[in-house]
């Protein structure tokens, strides 16, 4: 049997999303297919907003529908630690598991030469111009603890070389191989707890 056209389409876009396989693409779209036809309009509208009203912040590159973002102008936030994540997923792992209260700087990527990827140049040049404004005594690298996560972690160190501020690293408590973002609220407040001082030589890996 034959699909329509806009069914196809939609079966095709769902199935580019990360884990979603053609045959759970179509069946989403036939779930939708059963829903009133208000709330498939509410949905559509749901992800068409998301270019309209979500930006990243120029600050700390989050996500934000308002520039900057709250956590970047709210004076109760603790302005001297600076939390550096891989990317936005990671930085709401972060908030919800409420174990941080300064501020944060997403890097939009990570260094993994295998996968061909690299951090964007420009995040880390303004990583190190909000560094060099002062005001920030410690950054909190919030890396995945794997080799890729280990290469981005020494990468944002050199790119904060010569700058007069202390950079660690979190550490016990966060599994090999895994994922800041699929971190749950205790193992991440050890982690953050027990983080260490990195060094030029590496020593503490």
């Amino acid at each position: 049997m034959s699909l329509p056209g806009p069914v196809q389409k939609l079966i095709k876009q769902w199935s580019k999303l990360p884990g979603v396989g053609e045959k759970t693409a179509r069946r989403m779209v036939f779930y939708l297919l059963r829903q009133e036809p208000q709330q498939i309009r509410e949905f559509g509208e749901a992800v068409i907003s998301l270019t309209e009203n979500i930006r990243h912040c120029s600050l700390c590159g989050a996500i934000t529908d308002v520039d900057p973002c709250q956590i970047c102008t709210d004076p109760l936030r603790n302005q001297k630690l600076l939390c550096v994540v891989e990317n936005e997923e990671d930085c709401v792992a972060m908030e919800q598991a409420g174990i941080f209260n300064g501020i944060y700087h997403v890097i939009g990527g990570r260094l993994s030469p295998l996968d061909d990827e690299e951090i964007p140049q420009e995040s880390l040049e303004r990583l190190r111009e909000r560094v060099e404004m002062g005001g920030v005594e410690e950054i909190i690298l919030a890396t995945a603890p794997r080799i890729e996560g280990d290469l981005t972690a020494y990468a944002v160190q050199e790119a904060l070389s010569g700058v007069p501020v202390k950079v660690s690293r979190l550490s016990y408590g966060l599994p090999v191989g895994g994922s800041i973002g699929f971190a749950d609220r205790v193992t991440l407040h050890m982690a953050m707890e027990a983080r260490k001082e990195m060094t030029h030589t590496g020593e503490n890996f």
